[in-house]
């Protein structure tokens, strides 16, 4: 009698334990159907299943198409192919990725990776040169998202490393007054009363996420524009040169008087005979036809690299410094080995070798600045001249 009775407890026992299994693994169940329904990324069986294989990036790179390269990466076949050999195959190949869960000192093994250098490579430019989600670079690459957000992370920091030693990455800043005679020679033959210009400069405002800290987002905060902005300005110049700038730069401080030179604001009161005002006018007429290249400069960089436009994490300082570093290089790589450079198109075959085109540079201001003008949301819309005699 009593062993019937333990057996029927150890029997409901075994039955209330299976029925708190079952209402567990629905209960799961459940909890995973209702995560799927908010997943904003795929997985595996949502993917092609190899990453190597019949990808649209493996399309992409086995056409060999300057076109399409351009198109989604910035830089024809052979640039990108530069790239490779300039350390980034080496790097990727021989350097392990850190992981947390694994010791970083072990061999590396390339095979068992989801890409080779070439995929990581284009991973990287398709990265940088877009402002597409990640769910976009899921179906391109064929990766999950923390192979993607991995790769993205670690190849960075090997690209960063690869251009630094790259002579076509190079940032150089002329060293000797030859260089700078070089460049102005090169500007007063478009514009001749231009003397001493060397180069222009143009403020960059990038977005950036709203910081917790109260210094660092009153520091951020740009009051006319109501957004958060990083702004960047790297700027030196020798004694008889002077940069051409906006009106937005300060010039009137006696460290930099007369480093700067900015068109005429309008509105601005000119005092003089009348043969100097006409000179200050047509001064400033190729001041400001000259300032055009500063624009060129600013929308190769943020047209070229769309990451740029998505607003950068304000916490990861080290990072968002990389990325300025990586574009601004990839930039200069491209403006160098691509040619895709508007101001060497312009300003390096010598442009007025005809009456028509000599016509082109007269007008040059009024075409380009002739909508900036009429929108300027700051100062007044004329010119307001005393004329002494």
């Amino acid at each position: 009698m009593e062993l019937e009775e333990i057996g029927d407890e150890e029997t409901l026992s075994g039955a209330a334990l299976a029925v708190v299994l079952l209402g567990a693994i629905e209960a799961h169940r459940l909890h995973i159907k209702r995560q799927k329904a908010k997943r904003l990324y795929l997985c595996c069986p949502q993917l092609l299943r190899d990453p190597r294989g019949a990808t649209p990036w493996q399309v992409l790179y086995r056409s060999r198409n300057d076109r399409a390269y351009i198109t989604t990466m910035g830089f024809d076949v052979t640039t990108f192919h530069a790239i490779l050999d300039a350390g980034f195959d080496y790097a990727w190949n021989t350097t392990p990725i850190p992981r947390d869960d694994a010791v970083g000192t072990g061999e590396t093994r390339p095979g068992a990776r989801s890409l080779d250098a070439s995929g990581a490579l284009g991973l990287l430019l398709h990265y940088l040169n877009s402002t597409m989600r990640e769910i976009s670079l899921q179906q391109i690459f064929a990766l999950i998202p923390t192979t993607i957000s991995r790769y993205i992370t670690f190849g960075l920091n090997i690209l960063l490393t690869v251009l630094r030693g790259m002579s076509a990455a190079a940032i150089d800043w002329p060293r000797h007054l030859d260089h700078f005679r070089a460049y102005n020679d090169l500007i007063v033959a478009s514009h001749s009363r231009l003397t001493g210009v060397f180069a222009s400069i143009d403020g960059l405002n990038l977005a950036c996420q709203t910081s917790d800290d109260e210094e660092i987002e009153n520091a951020t905060y740009n009051g006319w524009l109501c957004e958060h902005f990083v702004s960047s300005v790297l700027v030196f110049s020798p004694k008889g040169f002077y940069l051409v700038a906006d009106t937005a730069f300060p010039r009137g401080t006696k460290q930099i008087e007369g480093k700067i030179k900015a068109p005429i604001k309008s509105g601005q009161r000119m005092r003089g005979t009348i043969d100097e005002i006409q000179a200050r006018l047509a001064f400033d007429r190729e001041l400001l036809s000259y300032r055009q290249t500063a624009e060129w400069g600013m929308c190769s960089l943020q047209g070229s690299f769309g990451r740029l436009r998505i607003p950068l994490e304000i916490g990861r300082q080290t990072e968002r410094g990389d990325l300025l570093e990586i574009c601004v290089r990839l930039n200069k790589v491209r403006a160098e080995l691509v040619g895709i450079n508007q101001i060497c198109t312009v300003y390096m075959p010598l442009w007025k070798q005809t009456r028509d085109e000599e016509e082109i540079w007269a007008n040059f201001e009024n075409m380009l600045f002739s909508e900036q003008r009429r929108s300027d949301r700051v100062t007044t819309l004329q010119f307001t001249s005393q004329w002494i005699s």
